[in-house]
C-alpha cells in the first residue's frame, strides 16, 4: 500500500497473487486485509507489465502450472480469479474439471497445501454457481468415484446437515458443481470458506458484472503435519524463473503512487442532480453515469472509439472508469498495450470497490461468529485477526 511503510506499529499482512490481471482484486485484499503483495502470478507478457508498473518490488513467478512452490516465499494471504472461460454463463460451460483453463484451480489448489496462508480470497463469475465440475483424482486417491450419484443411502435421512438451497452438491438429478468442487477441495484443505455473490451495481457501478467470492480461513493453526500425501501430487512441469516484466530494475522504475482506492462511500441511493449537459450526453443512462462519477470522482470519458474503418468501437479509458479505476491504470501508454490487449485486460478484471464490499462483509462475518466470550478469550483467533488487520465487525468497508 503506498501510504504505508515496513515500519507501521503492526507490519503489512503478506499478500501473494495468482492469476494477478491488472491488479483489482490485490486492491481490495490490501485495503481490507491493511496488507502487501510481495509476489503475483501471470502468464500474459502484457498485462503483467501492467502489475509490475504498479507494484515494482513484487517479481511475477511466471505460469502457474511451472511454479516450484517449494521455492515460493510464504505469504498470509494468497489470492486469485482462476480462468472464468469454462464456467462462465457465455461461454461454452464445458465446467470445471482436469484439461480446461477453469481447471487451472487445481494448481491454484496446489499453492494453497504447499504455502498453507491463513487467507484465501478467490473471484470468479457467476457461472461457478452452476457450470458442473468433476474433482481430479489425485496421486494416492483411490477413489474413482468422487462423484457419485447416490452418496447417501436411499432413504437416509441427513442429520447436523448444512442446508444446501443451491445445490452446489452431488445428487442424481443436480451433478457437483463448479463452486461445490472448488468448497469441497478447501474443506479437504482444512480451510473453513464462506461465499458471497455480489453484482457491481451494489457498489454503484452502473453495470451489474455479478461476481461470486470466497473467503478462506486455515482452520489448524499449525499445519504442517496434516498435508495429506494424498493430494501431494506435483503438478508442476518444471521451474518458473521470477521475472519483473519491464525493462528497467524495480528500484529505478517510476511508479506513481497509489491513491486511496476506497474512500467513504457515499450511498448510492440518495438522489442525485443530473446536470442537463449529462442528461443531453448520456439519456436514460445518465443518473448511473452520474452516480458512478460522484463515488469514483471523475468524470466519465468517451464511451466509443470512432474510426471509418472499423466504425464504434468501446474506448478502453470508458471501460477503465466503469471498473473504477484511476485514469491510465491500464491505458497509460507507458504498458505498451494494444487497444484490444487494454480491452482484454479489463474485461477479466476485478472492480476493486466492489471486492473490497464483499470480502469485507464475508470477512466481518467470520469475525462476529469467532467474537470471543470472556470464557475462551484467551485461545480464540478473533483478536489476533482484528491486532493484523484494523478490522472489527461492522466496520470494515464502512
Amino acid at each position: 500500500m503506498a501510504d504505508q511503510t515496513l515500519t507501521d506499529r503492526v507490519a503489512l499482512l503478506r499478500v501473494g497473487s495468482l492469476f494477478s490481471g491488472y491488479g483489482g482484486l490485490d486492491l481490495a485484499v490490501e485495503e481490507v486485509f491493511n496488507a502487501r503483495t510481495i509476489w503475483f502470478s501471470e502468464i500474459n507478457e502484457p498485462v503483467a507489465r501492467i502489475f509490475s508498473h504498479h507494484w515494482p518490488e513484487a517479481p511475477n513467478l511466471g505460469d502457474i502450472t511451472a511454479i516450484d512452490w517449494k521455492t515460493v516465499p510464504p505469504v498470509d494471504i494468497l489470492c486469485g480469479g482462476f480462468p472464468c472461460q469454462d464456467v462462465s454463463t457465455v461461454g461454452k460451460m464445458a465446467g470445471l474439471k482436469p484439461g480446461t483453463r477453469s481447471g487451472l484451480w487445481a494448481h491454484m489448489a496446489a499453492a494453497i497445501d504447499a504455502l498453507q496462508p491463513d487467507w484465501v480470497v478467490i473471484e470468479n463469475v457467476r457461472g461457478l454457481l452452476s457450470a458442473p465440475a468433476i474433482r481430479a483424482n489425485f496421486e494416492g486417491v483411490h477413489d474413482e468415484q468422487r462423484n457419485i450419484a447416490n452418496a447417501a443411502p436411499d432413504g437416509a435421512t441427513p442429520r447436523d446437515m448444512e442446508r444446501d438451497p443451491w445445490h452446489l452438491g452431488e445428487t442424481t438429478a443436480r451433478p457437483l458443481r463448479a463452486a461445490g468442487a472448488v468448497l469441497g477441495d478447501l474443506a479437504d484443505l482444512r480451510y473453513d470458506a464462506q461465499w458471497i455473490g455480489l453484482p457491481a451495481s451494489a457498489v454503484g457501478a452502473p453495470h451489474p458484472r455479478y461476481r461470486v467470492f470466497i473467503l478462506a480461513h486455515r482452520t489448524v493453526s499449525h499445519s504442517t503435519g496434516i498435508r495429506r500425501s494424498s493430494r501431494g501430487r506435483e503438478l508442476a512441469t518444471g521451474e518458473s524463473t521470477p521475472r519483473h516484466d519491464c525493462a528497467q530494475p524495480p528500484d529505478h522504475r517510476p511508479c506513481l503512487a497509489r491513491p486511496e482506492w476506497v474512500p467513504t462511500f457515499r450511498g448510492v441511493r440518495e438522489p442525485v442532480e443530473v446536470d442537463r449537459g449529462i442528461l443531453r450526453r448520456w439519456g436514460r443512462y445518465a443518473v448511473p453515469v452520474t452516480y458512478w462519477t460522484q463515488i469514483i470522482g471523475r468524470p466519465a470519458p468517451a464511451p466509443a472509439i470512432l474510426t471509418d474503418a472499423t466504425g464504434p468501437r468501446p474506448a478502453p479509458a470508458f471501460v477503465e472508469w466503469l471498473m473504477g479505476l484511476p485514469s491510465g491504470w491500464v491505458t497509460d501508454a507507458r504498458h505498451e498495450l494494444t487497444t484490444n490487449s487494454q480491452i482484454t485486460a479489463l474485461g477479466n478484471g476485478v472492480v476493486p470497490r466492489q471486492a473490497v464490499s464483499a470480502i469485507s462483509s464475508l470477512l466481518n462475518t467470520w469475525l462476529e461468529e469467532h467474537r470471543p466470550r470472556s470464557s475462551d478469550r484467551a485461545v480464540n483467533p478473533y483478536q489476533a485477526v482484528v491486532d493484523r488487520t484494523g478490522v472489527e465487525t461492522g466496520v470494515a468497508g464502512s
